[in-house]
């Protein structure tokens, strides 16, 4: 048999493609290690890992699961994208494809419903932030994202201060003993310009009856649903442009495996024809 029919049998390997498939999915891996690492850290620091019970017992959205999830999921297709470029393993790559495939059609239709349902997600949307004020003091890292989202987006409960009625150390009811009764979280509390070190206490008694006049000079009066509604509409282009590279570069990985190996018949056809 000739050398040029040999090559209609065999599969010619791309080096380039073979080879920025293993790059991606080396840094693809390893992020997903630092953020399954970041998350495994907190939940130890918090005591669940010896006792798997407190995840029942939180009564809001943990934040770490994030970090557990998408690390988790990271990891587990990174590996298996170094595995099969490097050794094209072609059962490796075809899970990687797989999955791949899966979350972007999920993140798809993720992206239609999201469209179709505008109404019924911001509901779901008042109702998740308004579960998890009832929950602001179960966990610290619950805590910490509601403080950020509240002083980077500059809003106060989900439509506005009175939301923190829902909580029990921030209600108004006369059977609440605590000292940050009928106030909100410092994170509520429009910062002096001179005001480098954090009043924890400054939201304090600024929802009594009395004080409805000092609160738009003391705390943001604007609900995050609102707040996050006009920053989406601000920064509309940039988020457009976030989505539509990430789903490129998600169609790219699931082509570059189906191009490891490469069968060229049709070229050495013409090839030997001249």
């Amino acid at each position: 048999m000739s050398r040029k029919h040999r090559h209609l049998k065999g599969a010619e390997v791309s080096c380039c493609v073979k080879y920025f498939l293993f790059g991606f999915n080396i840094i693809f891996w390893l992020l997903g290690a630092a953020f399954l690492g970041i998350g495994l850290w907190a939940w130890a620091e918090k005591g669940v890992l010896s006792n798997l019970s407190l995840i029942t017992d939180l009564g809001g959205f943990d934040p770490v699961w994030l970090f557990i999830v998408v690390g988790g999921v990271m990891f587990i297709l990174g590996f298996a994208g170094c595995i099969g470029a490097l050794r094209e393993n072609t059962l490796l790559l075809k899970f990687f494809s797989v999955f791949l495939g899966l979350i972007f059609f999920l993140e798809l239709t993720a992206g239609i419903l999201a469209f179709v349902f505008k109404d019924w997600i911001k509901d779901q949307l008042n109702f998740f932030i308004n579960n998890n004020i009832k929950a602001y003091r179960d966990d610290i890292d619950l805590q910490n994202l509601i403080d950020f989202t509240q002083e980077y987006w500059m809003c106060c409960g989900a439509h506005g201060p009175d939301d923190w009625n829902q909580n029990i150390y921030f209600n108004c009811t006369h059977r609440n003993p605590s000292r940050e009764r009928c106030g909100v979280p410092f994170s509520c509390c429009i910062k002096k310009p001179a005001g480098d070190i954090i009043n924890t206490q400054c939201g304090y008694d600024i929802r009594h009856q009395g004080a409805e006049k000092d609160r738009q000079k003391e705390i943001f009066t604007k609900g995050c649903v609102g707040q996050f509604e006009k920053w989406l509409q601000d920064n509309l282009i940039v988020v457009a442009g976030i989505f539509v590279g990430t789903a490129l570069l998600q169609v790219m990985s699931l082509c570059f495996p189906l191009n490891i190996h490469c069968r060229w018949p049709l070229f050495f056809f013409l090839l030997n024809s001249v």
